[in-house]
């Protein structure tokens, strides 16, 4: 029997976890998404807290309906003024196991624009 999706998914995302870990100045960036909404998280694993989040559910996003893709970059561009509030502009990007196109690929551009590096 082969890989469903969510195990094949999986197994990228821990891949992917054993590389890229948070601390408080340069905190992961992860990324959720469902297939209708997309959330962005700021993780230090050190103490287990999250920073800061934006997701597609906010308000200020909300107003702005459009495509997922359109709607993505917007999430990238608030959790980018989120942490620039925060005096976070380093984050290391973990994409979740999913493929790093369409709308993960907005989100992290959205971010950057928002002024994150990673």
């Amino acid at each position: 029997m082969g890989l469903t999706k969510l195990d094949r998914r999986n197994r990228i995302r821990r891949r992917i976890r054993k590389i890229v870990n948070g601390t408080s100045s340069q905190p992961r960036m992860s990324v959720y998404r469902s297939n209708k909404e997309i959330y962005a998280q700021l993780i230090d694993d050190l103490t287990g807290k999250t920073l800061a989040a934006a997701s597609s559910r906010d308000k200020e996003v909300v107003d702005a309906k459009s495509n997922k893709i359109e709607v993505a970059a917007s999430v990238g561009k608030r959790i980018g003024e989120i942490a620039s509030k925060a005096g976070i502009t380093e984050v290391k990007f973990d994409r979740g196991g999913y493929l790093y196109h369409g709308r993960v690929k907005a989100l992290a551009d959205g971010a950057r624009e928002g002024g994150l590096k990673f």
